[in-house]
């Protein structure tokens, strides 16, 4: 940009102020490649999408995309995180079964007094069926419990009924038929891990009839922050999902069914865009978990400055997953299957239908839109520093001038 404008313009200086053009020409090109810059300018962001590598060769750093209508309708279908689409099970839970570490309580009940549980008939009781309760036991790390009679137990993975089957079949013969109650005081297995940014923190028991995400955030205390800067975090065996949790209270079908060993996690994360270059204002722009359009975008952070930016160099840097970036670039050598993939998006802002784009353009999360600075700026750059250059030799000129006359 330099080199041509910045040399017919110094031609008529060197010939006022008698400075060698030669000289001038090069100490002002020499400024070009040390002046202050906020960043790259348009072409720079295209052409510098392929940079070299280590060992010399050329590599691929990121794909640049021109905003379109077909782009857009594209990244509608950009779909965020989902409970409901990633774990698929909304139904109600099972019933809980019977885990190492819950606490169970066993009730023995025989049909007449003298039994193995019952005391012998005399007149001081009155006839009828009789139970012994035996102490609170927690599952062992074999997954049984000790019942008097009838020995070690199997309780690990069945469910109270099962047990009550187990207990009175080991004990028939022995007792006065006997009929088992068992109930679990505490259950440890069948929970959910409630933490993060909830009022307090808990393991919550699941119930039999089904517990949902936010019945189980609930009983944990409730959220402490805004609905709308919360993220609930769910991990759930070797898989977590993120979602904004205003999603999960407006749509039931995220309200999922907790199981057993679920971890929710409360996360303040507060929604920004990250404004940069030739804009009214350079800061992180906070946005609702709703979303936001690039137009809203834009306005938030005072729009383009007019003596600055590039109106056909509006950037937006982001990184898009997989299944986006090869319906937009599916010869790129940048997809990797599950990794997400540098995109830049490129929006020309001088065309009007640019304005109609922009509306519909959806942001995310960490998008940086970047403004790049029009040409003309960095030829008022060099143009100060021309002035810098020549003004002392101007009063030189203009003092021995006066001296001659």
């Amino acid at each position: 940009m330099c080199s041509g404008t910045v040399s017919n313009w110094l031609d008529g200086l060197t010939r006022s102020f008698h400075i060698p053009l030669n000289f001038l020409v090069l100490t002002l090109l020499a400024g070009c490649n040390y002046m202050p810059e906020a960043g790259p300018t348009g072409e720079e962001v295209i052409q510098r999408q392929v940079g070299a590598g280590p060992d010399s060769t050329l590599l691929q750093r990121y794909e640049t995309v021109e905003v379109s209508s077909a782009v857009i309708e594209i990244l509608r279908h950009r779909v965020p995180d989902s409970f409901v689409g990633r774990f698929g099970d909304y139904r109600p839970s099972s019933e809980p079964l019977i885990g190492v570490g819950d606490t169970l309580t066993v009730s023995i009940y025989e049909a007449g007094a003298g039994g193995l549980f019952s005391p012998p008939l005399s007149t001081d009781h009155f006839t009828g069926s009789k139970n012994a309760t035996i102490p609170e036991q927690v599952v062992g790390r074999d997954g049984a419990i000790s019942v008097p009679y009838a020995g070690r137990i199997k309780v690990e993975g069945q469910t109270p009924r099962d047990v009550q089957t187990r207990i009175e079949k080991a004990l028939t013969g022995k007792a006065i038929e006997p009929q088992a109650l068992v109930t679990v005081s505490r259950s440890v297995s069948n929970s959910v891990t409630v933490t993060g940014e909830v009022v307090a923190g808990a393991r919550v028991p699941l119930t039999v009839k089904g517990d949902r995400l936010l019945d189980v955030i609930a009983t944990a205390g409730g959220v402490r922050g805004p609905v709308h800067d919360t993220f609930v975090q769910l991990s759930r065996g070797r898989a977590t999902v993120s979602l904004p949790l205003s999603k999960v209270v407006a749509d039931p079908r995220e309200n999922i069914y907790m199981r057993p060993g679920d971890i929710v996690t409360l996360v303040a994360n507060p929604q920004v865009i990250l404004a940069y270059g030739a804009t009214g204002r350079n800061a992180e722009i906070p946005f609702d978990t709703t979303g936001i359009s690039l137009a809203r975008a834009l306005a938030k952070m005072g729009g383009l400055l007019d003596n600055r930016s590039d109106a056909s160099g509006v950037f937006i840097f982001r990184y898009e997953p997989e299944y986006i970036a090869r319906r937009l670039r599916p010869d790129s050598t940048l997809i990797q299957p599950g990794r997400m993939m540098p995109m830049v998006y490129r929006l020309d802002m001088s065309d009007p239908n640019a304005f109609l784009l922009s509306q519909n353009f959806p942001m995310f999360n960490n998008d940086l839109v970047y403004v790049s600075n029009s040409p003309s700026t960095e030829l008022q750059k060099v143009l100060g520093l021309a002035a810098t250059i020549i003004s002392p030799t101007a009063s030189t000129a203009g003092s021995v001038a006066y001296a001659v006359k």
